[in-house]
């Protein structure tokens, strides 16, 4: 009698050469094989609907004839897994709606060290409500400077990327709208950020901007970006946001761990 085959899985996926250098490694492409798991990867000089057929379709490119590809696709094949969905990436592309999860969860723990919410933050669609003459003016619904402006779209481009940290009214002139205004929280210069993948959980620790003293803002003017501060040196961001490290907001990181598997 002849041996069953056990049945492979074939996953194509569709990356950006930089996320495509970082994440199809020589050890994840064997590792997969090993566990039955072909890794193709997708030709984007042809159209998506002649390749394959694929069991599963692992992507994050963007645009809007990528994603008429992927509904042509879907279409064909009905039966293949498309990781992520069109649904579920546009509700993500926006900065307001990715938060509204955030909304709906009730309060972690009755601690009073600590919180759980969206910081304040405004969307802002028209150009003339940037142009304010002094920072009393610029109230947007309460929102208190410094505050972190963000394009309305986080699609991966790098346009979306672009963010600034901005300490008065001379911080608007280089923005475009839409954009998010959200107050700045200190934090202790670190964020939690958490993957899920099903039932599987991940939450790690990165770097983040250093915490702001109140009492040296007003020597602080116009806006810095993101990628300026991120090249800064210990020294120099220490100089620059003048941090205070007695005033570090303490996360707890145990009371979010905790409610992990």
């Amino acid at each position: 009698m002849a041996e069953m085959k056990t049945k492979r899985f074939s996953i194509g996926y569709a990356l950006l050469p930089k996320k495509q250098k970082s994440f199809v490694q020589d050890s994840l492409v064997n590792l997969a094989k090993q566990r039955g798991i072909d890794l193709i990867k997708i030709d984007s000089d042809k159209p998506l609907v002649d390749q394959g057929p694929f069991d599963c379709v692992l992507h994050k490119l963007y645009g809007e004839e990528w994603r008429n590809q992927l509904r042509q696709y879907v279409v064909s094949n009905p039966s293949s897994v498309v990781i992520d969905f069109l649904d579920a990436i546009e509700w993500l592309h926006n900065r307001i709606s990715m938060l509204d999860v955030v909304l709906e969860i009730d309060e972690v723990e009755n601690d009073e060290t600590s919180s759980f919410g969206v910081p304040k933050q405004v969307v802002v669609y028209e150009p003339e409500k940037l142009k304010v003459e002094d920072d009393e003016t610029a109230s947007f619904e309460g929102l208190k400077f410094p505050v972190i402006a963000k394009p309305l779209v986080a699609d991966g481009s790098a346009k979306s990327h672009k963010m600034l940290l901005i300490f008065s009214t001379e911080g608007f002139d280089e923005l475009k709208t839409p954009t998010v205004l959200q107050e700045f929280v200190n934090h202790g210069g670190m964020i939690f950020k958490v993957y899920v993948v099903g039932k599987y959980v991940k939450c790690v620790k990165r770097k983040s901007l250093p915490d702001i003293d109140e009492e040296k803002l007003e020597s602080l003017h116009g806006s810095l970006s993101f990628s300026h501060i991120s090249n800064l040196t210990s020294d120099e961001r220490h100089v620059t946001l003048i941090p205070s490290r007695d005033r570090h907001v303490r996360l707890k990181p145990l009371i979010l761990n905790s409610r992990l598997p």
